[in-house]
């Protein structure tokens, strides 16, 4: 099939395939509202679903969508919004539905097609705009999962590739939007101080934790597909991995970022079974769409070895899950004590040496963890945090910011082919090779397994969910 032609000039329309789902509800319809209220909202948007609804319900939704979120605080917003907005009913499977798609563009010929959809109809998806014309100077936004191991994400590139250029496919993570992931690149490359310690001779492990108070809630179908290391652990976590990891891009372009990303995966060493922690929440199985054997995990945890110059023997620990603690996502460089203990208390016994530490979610900052001598005599001390916070009201939600780059041909904070297939290959030896689950209590920390995983190098730094 031929390649469409692609135009670096900002996308004429937004085609939302899959409109009516529970995705364009609670992220995408808000993220237009809020772009609506910038101004940065002025090209038709078209709804594409199988729901045989008229344009006024459509709109009705995209309305109660706003108001979930509270007051609709711009009235003239939502209008421009809603005047924009219309929709093609249709199945993905029948030619007509892309005809009248192409009827409904009208004039536009640049549009910014987004999958919204299952990932079982990208394929059906993708080939129907190619097959229709509509890929032609057009852009196309994936929504993750991007394959479910490493012959699916390849045979999903090899799909997509053939209707759409490279530098046309815009595959969403939406951690990467989110300010206090794109924080992370800047501390490093902005801050000269950071970069002479940030290797192995002063790193002595990595700690990476995202975990949510809840349970799959009505997702039990679905998860049972996924599961923890697939939904989360794979791409997002790794997506943070790769930016606290990667060496300094060599040119100021997202292209030497995603070089540099991509070096990252290369270069993780691929999982064993005896790397990974799996569990399942008390309960789990009880849950509607699960299986009543279910070996699905609702948690992990993995240790990673990244076999580069700068990380050589650093251990990385990496742990999410559900019906944990608290909802939190958190970063923590564990540094090495001093190389001689001048001061009994300079490597304490009760708890970690110097860190760096970034809160990811809910709020954001970055603290630096000191020790500073007591008032007195004795040359004894504390431990003290040196903290920035780095909260914004206002600030662009993930979906917001996502979305007007895409349509933009901004590729900064999306995923490129290659790293998508190298971060498959580093999990696909322990996708169907690993240890069974074992059961958790809800709101602790998971299995006590997790712990035997990181007590060679230490425990792990449970983050306070209510304390940035």
């Amino acid at each position: 099939m031929q390649l469409a032609k692609h135009s670096k000039e900002r996308s004429d329309a937004l085609v939302i395939f899959g409109v009516t789902g529970d995705l364009a509800f609670k992220k995408i319809f808000p993220a237009l509202y809020a772009m609506a209220k910038r101004g940065a909202l002025d090209v038709p948007v078209i709804g594409v679903a199988s729901s045989k609804l008229s344009v006024e319900k459509i709109r009705e939704r995209a309305t109660n969508s706003i108001k979930e979120l509270g007051d609709i605080d711009d009235p003239r917003a939502l209008a421009h919004l809603l005047s924009l907005l219309s929709y093609v009913s249709g199945n993905y499977n029948d030619q007509d539905t892309f005809t009248a798609l192409k009827q409904a563009l009208g004039e536009c010929r640049r549009p910014a097609h987004y999958l919204a959809i299952p990932p079982a109809l990208f394929e059906t998806m993708i080939k129907g705009l190619g097959a229709s014309g509509l890929a032609e100077h057009a852009r196309v936004i994936v929504e993750k999962p991007f394959g479910r191991d490493l012959a699916s994400a390849q045979e999903l590139n090899r799909i997509t590739r053939a209707v759409f250029p490279e530098d046309a496919i815009f595959r969403i993570d939406h951690f990467l939007g989110k300010e206090a992931i794109m924080n992370i690149l800047y501390f490093r490359f902005a801050n000269s101080f950071l970069e002479p310690i940030w290797n192995r001779n002063y790193v002595s492990s990595v700690q990476l934790t995202l975990s949510e108070s809840f349970g799959v809630e009505s997702r039990g179908t679905f998860y049972e597909t996924a599961g923890c290391l697939r939904d989360v652990i794979q791409n997002h976590l790794f997506q943070i991995v790769a930016l606290l990891a990667m060496e300094p891009p060599t040119y100021r372009g997202y292209g030497a970022v995603h070089g540099q990303t991509a070096d990252v995966f290369h270069a993780m060493r691929p999982l064993k079974p005896d790397d990974l922690v799996r569990g399942q929440y008390e309960g789990y199985r009880e849950e509607a769409g699960v299986a009543r054997d279910s070996d699905v995990e609702t948690f992990c945890a993995l240790r990673l070895f990244i076999d580069s110059w700068r990380w050589e023997g650093v251990p990385w620990y990496i742990r999410s899950g559900k019906f944990l603690a608290g909802t939190v996502g958190e970063v923590i460089v564990q540094l090495k004590p001093p190389p001689q203990r001048l001061f009994a208390d300079s490597a304490p016994a009760d708890g970690p040496a110097n860190y760096l530490r970034f809160r990811l979610s809910p709020s954001s900052a970055v603290a630096l963890a000191a020790r500073v001598k007591r008032v007195g005599k004795e040359f004894v001390g504390d431990q003290r945090e040196l903290y920035l916070i780095d909260e914004h009201p206002g600030e662009e939600s993930p979906y917001e910011r996502l979305l007007g780059d895409a349509m933009a041909g901004n590729g900064a904070l999306f995923i490129r082919q290659d790293a998508v297939e190298a971060a498959w290959a580093v999990v696909d030896p322990v996708l169907n090779d690993h240890p069974p689950v074992v059961t958790y209590p809800r709101h602790g920390w998971g299995p006590e397994q997790s712990n035997a995983l990181i007590a060679p190098d230490g425990r792990w730094h449970n983050p306070v969910p209510g304390k940035a």
